[in-house]
């Protein structure tokens, strides 16, 4: 084991792979960086929807592909969390595929859910609207797509929406629940995408945000940058015809914030 560790590392050494360190303010820092690239945040949100277009067609599969299927047992895990209710008004962004909503629509729908909360008037379920905002039109039709195949394309509790995060579309204190998964660290401005979470949701509303951050261990951290920097790119070549786009997505984990600067988002 300590062999290989050591092979790893002379590899990320000589490969140059270093996470980028700023001593910058993060929110700052984040708001002007593509991937490890500075760039000029009129350019980031255009270059971040050129990288979804390109993926959309293939993003749950290389999810798949990167995480080992764990990113289905985290999103179980961010909807139990939740714990959503029938007749709910949530509001999922970042959501295109419609993973997260399905699986709020799932929960509120099941048996065993509707048996807990004695729930019988059918008018409630009907009233429960899940909204699913995002800014890439691409990201969307998957998940109308996907809808389809699940048979949730007539649904009325799943609205599709194209919005910004940082300019949601919708009025202060009207949403029960906001969801966010892995999606943001692609926003242009975190801090803004934050306060109209905060606008939207009612008084006693729940925000959940789901992302990817770093590895503090020193062992797992030099096999999690082998395989991030290494790996993840060629699988991307490989499965979806594009490196690029998943080079970028591995260097905007490394560039998100670290889990004790996220914390203090919230106090």
């Amino acid at each position: 084991m300590a062999t290989a560790l050591r092979s790893i590392a002379r590899s990320l050494r000589k490969n140059n792979i270093q996470p980028l360190n700023n001593s910058r303010s993060f929110l700052h820092s984040h708001a002007t960086s593509f991937g490890f690239k500075e760039v000029r945040e009129e350019e980031k949100s255009q270059m971040v929807g050129n990288v979804f277009t390109s993926v959309s067609s293939s993003y749950d599969l290389m999810n798949d592909v990167m995480s080992g299927g764990l990113h289905r047992l985290w999103k179980d895990r961010l909807v139990s969390k939740l714990n959503p209710f029938p007749g709910m008004k949530h509001l999922d962004v970042a959501g295109g595929t419609g993973d997260v909503a399905f699986r709020i629509l799932e929960n509120i729908n099941s048996v065993k859910n509707r048996a807990m909360l004695d729930v019988h008037d059918d008018n409630l379920l009907e009233e429960t609207k899940i909204y699913i905002c995002d800014i890439n039109p691409n990201m969307l039709n998957v998940g109308k797509k996907r809808a389809e195949e699940r048979g949730f394309g007539d649904n009325k509790s799943l609205i599709w929406l194209e919005g910004d995060a940082e300019a949601l579309k919708f009025e202060d204190d009207s949403m029960d629940g906001y969801t966010i998964a892995f999606g943001i660290r692609n926003v242009t401005h975190i801090e803004k995408a934050l306060a109209e979470a905060y606008r939207v949701l009612k008084r006693g509303g729940r925000i959940l945000c789901l992302e990817l951050s770093h590895v503090e261990l020193p062992v797992f951290k030099e096999l999690y940058d082998y395989y991030s920097f290494s790996v993840i790119p060629a699988l991307g070549e490989l499965v979806a015809g594009d490196r690029e786009s998943y080079q970028y997505l591995v260097e905007s984990i490394r560039r998100f914030p670290s889990q004790v600067k996220c914390l203090n988002w919230s106090q």
